[in-house]
């Protein structure tokens, strides 16, 4: 799993396209959150949820086949055990960096991913991880566990 600091500011360095798989239309929802907060800090999300027609003026789609673009990140909110044939999706897409939020962890996902060469990441949120390691949370007095003289290029 991929959670030191330079991986994870390597992944959020580069993937600016993200797929939200269970992306919700509702405001109050942690997923709808996220992504919110990754889209105004200039990323592209992409939801992926047959729920809906678009959510946050992006058209939704069925599944991640559907994408008619490159994804970098598939960005997972779904129980653990929907999580391996996202897995399976994201490497069939050509996508980088496999992200499974806050509470899931599947560790054959996790294999899957890696051993088709994608960046893999369980069991964290990649608002907090953007907040903290480009967002400026550390000005906010949390600490982010980054201890340096000088910020982040």
């Amino acid at each position: 799993m991929a959670d030191d600091i330079p991986t994870l500011r390597h992944i959020l360095k580069h993937c600016h396209t993200i797929a939200v798989v269970g992306l919700s239309a509702e405001w109050h929802r942690p997923s709808y959150f996220a992504a919110k907060y990754m889209q105004q800090h200039g990323y592209r999300i992409v939801p992926v949820n047959p729920r809906y027609e678009s959510i946050l003026g992006e058209p939704c789609f069925g599944r991640l086949e559907d994408i008619p673009f490159v994804v970098d990140m598939v960005d997972v909110f779904r129980k653990p055990a929907d999580v391996l044939p996202i897995a399976h999706s994201a490497v069939a897409i050509g996508a980088k960096c496999l992200w499974q939020q806050l509470g899931v962890e599947n560790l054959e996902a996790d294999a899957a991913a890696r051993g088709a060469g994608l960046d893999s990441v369980m069991n964290r949120c990649v608002k907090i991880e953007h907040a903290r390691l480009f967002g400026g949370l550390h000005w906010a007095g949390v600490n982010t566990g980054v201890i340096s003289a000088r910020r982040p290029v």
